[in-house]
C-alpha cells in the first residue's frame, strides 16, 4: 500500500493574489485552516505515514506552521531556491522520497477519492504513472485528457477556453519514481509539456476516471466556494 506522498506546493499563485497575497496559495485560509491541511487530514485517513513538501515561495510559512510532524505523519521539506517548473520541482523532491511508489498531489487542489481503489488500478495496469481524472461540466480552465478502451492515455488536449464538458487531470498521481531515471532532463522543466506530452508514446501512462468532490482554489471564485464547502469537511 501507499505510505508516502509528495505535495507540490511551490507555485506563486498569481491568479489568487487579489484575495490571498501574504501566504503561498496552499497555505491560504479556508474555513479556519490552511487549505493544504485538509489534504494532510485526507492522507492520514488513508494511512500515509510520510509527506514530502516541495516548496519555494515563502517556504518558511509551511515549516513554521506544520513543523516536522502532523498528527503522526512525518514531514520533510524540499525547497526550490529558484522556480524549477512542475517537472523540476517533482524531480528534485523525489530524490528525498524513501519509497519507489509515490502519491503526488497538487497543494492547491483537493480530490476526495478512494486512494485504495486508485492504488489497485495502478497495480493492475503495471503503470509508470497513474493519473486521477475527473469529468467536469466546464473544462475551460483546463486541458483535457483522452483515453483508449484500456484506460491508457492517448492525448493531452490544450485548453480552449470554451465552456464545455471534458475529462481533466485532477492533479493527483501515483508514480514509480524510477521512471525519471530513464530520461535526461534539465533542472527546470514542465511535467506536463516536457514529460507527459513529450514521452507519451514511451510511457506506461494510465488515467483512472474517478468520482468525488473536486476543487481547485486557483481562482478567487473557487477559493470563495471552498470557504463554504470545507465548513463540513470533517463530516464528509
Amino acid at each position: 500500500m501507499l505510505k508516502e506522498a509528495l505535495i507540490l506546493a511551490g507555485g506563486l499563485g498569481t491568479r489568487l493574489q487579489s484575495v490571498v497575497s501574504d501566504v503561498p496559495k496552499p497555505m491560504a485560509q479556508v474555513a479556519g485552516k490552511p487549505f493544504v491541511e485538509y489534504i494532510l487530514i485526507y492522507l492520514k485517513e488513508f494511512g500515509i505515514e510520510r509527506v514530502v513538501f516541495s516548496i519555494g515561495y515563502k517556504a518558511e510559512v509551511f515549516q513554521k506552521y506544520f513543523g516536522k510532524n502532523y498528527q503522526g505523519i512525518e514531514l520533510e521539506y524540499i525547497i526550490e531556491k529558484e522556480p524549477l517548473g512542475t517537472g523540476g520541482a517533482l524531480k528534485l523532491a523525489l530524490e528525498c522520497c524513501l519509497n519507489n511508489e509515490i502519491l503526488v498531489l497538487n497543494g492547491d487542489t483537493f480530490f476526495n477519492i478512494e486512494l485504495d481503489d486508485l492504488w489497485i488500478f495502478h497495480q493492475l495496469h503495471q503503470a509508470d504513472f497513474t493519473m486521477a481524472l475527473r469529468e467536469v461540466e466546464n473544462a475551460s480552465r483546463y486541458g483535457t485528457v483522452k483515453l483508449n478502451e484500456n484506460s491508457k492515455i492517448t492525448a493531452f488536449i490544450e485548453k480552449t477556453g470554451k465552456e464545455e464538458p471534458g475529462t481533466i487531470n485532477a492533479g493527483l498521481y501515483i508514480l514509480n519514481k524510477t521512471v525519471f531515471s530513464k530520461y535526461q532532463f534539465p533542472d527546470r522543466f514542465s511535467l506536463e509539456k516536457d514529460f507527459f506530452e513529450k514521452y507519451l508514446s514511451k510511457l506506461s501512462l494510465f488515467g483512472c476516471v474517478c468520482e468525488g468532490y473536486f476543487i481547485d482554489i486557483g481562482i478567487p471564485e473557487d477559493y470563495k466556494k471552498a470557504q463554504d464547502d470545507f465548513k463540513t469537511f470533517d463530516n464528509r
